[in-house]
């Protein structure tokens, strides 16, 4: 396991509602303190890239971030396509789920959950 110093400067921007229903899917879980919400790419869908972002276990090359109360963890290699990103969350009659707004996009999807860069 990488032992490297938690930053504090997260590249990535959580909107009030996107770290509210985070706090809230990790009381009703039951998610353990050990874990921290994992946002990272991978290849795939309509655009080339997907976005994931799922609680995980800190790996070897993980960067950890501290954001208010939560802990993040990005690969290193994903570092280029998130830097700048912005979470949000909608719950609305339009929208439900996480919205993700990355600047370093030079096409997204129509769903918003897939992007080129």
């Amino acid at each position: 396991m990488n032992t490297t110093a938690v930053q504090t400067s997260c590249p990535i921007n959580l909107t009030d509602p996107a770290y509210r229903e985070l706090q809230q899917l990790l009381q009703e879980k039951s998610i353990s303190g050990e874990y921290g919400l994992r946002i990272g790419v991978k290849g795939g869908g309509c655009s080339g890239l997907s976005y994931i972002l799922g609680f995980d276990l800190k790996k070897e090359h993980d960067v950890e971030y501290q954001v208010q109360e939560l802990k993040i963890f990005i690969n290193q290699a994903h570092g280029m396509y998130l830097a700048g990103l912005e979470i949000d969350y909608h719950n609305d009659l339009n929208n439900r789920g996480f919205i993700f707004n990355n600047p370093n996009a030079t096409e997204t999807c129509g769903c918003g959950s897939s992007f080129s860069a």
